[in-house]
């Protein structure tokens, strides 16, 4: 993957609308590892937590949202329970999925998932939603 800074890297205007969404500082991520170490789902991430962050911190907005790793997410809040500087990427990652969602963009082209398949298969916005309103 050719990495190509933003100019203004971590003061782009999505990586400033994204803090005030999630209310997170992405300067104080120092990429010790040990959110991905404790991600239960990273194997599967195209892009594991600690560097969807460093991605982020050096403007690199783009690659980040083409990564499955919004998506695959779960929002068990452990990378956020392991950071030594308090640092949620579930947060950050549930953020960049409200922007692309206020987009109205199909990012997996539900509208072609089967009505039965979407009935049988756990809801991500179930689980997420959790962690917000059981404290």
């Amino acid at each position: 993957m050719k990495i190509k800074l933003a100019q203004s890297a971590i003061e782009g205007s999505e990586i400033n609308q994204l803090e005030r969404v999630t209310g997170e500082e992405l300067k104080r991520c120092y990429q010790c590892g040990k959110c991905s170490a404790g991600c239960p789902v990273s194997f599967a991430m195209d892009i594991p937590p600690t560097q969807i962050m460093r991605f982020l911190q050096l403007g690199m907005f783009d690659d980040v949202m083409k990564a499955n790793s919004l998506w695959v997410c779960v929002g068990c809040l452990q990378c956020y329970a392991r950071c030594p500087q308090g640092c949620s990427v579930a947060n950050v990652l549930e953020g960049l999925r409200q922007m692309v969602l206020r987009k109205g963009e199909d990012h997996y082209g539900v509208k072609e998932i089967s009505a039965r398949f979407l009935e049988k298969a756990p809801q991500q916005a179930i689980v997420c939603g959790f962690r917000k309103f059981v404290s």
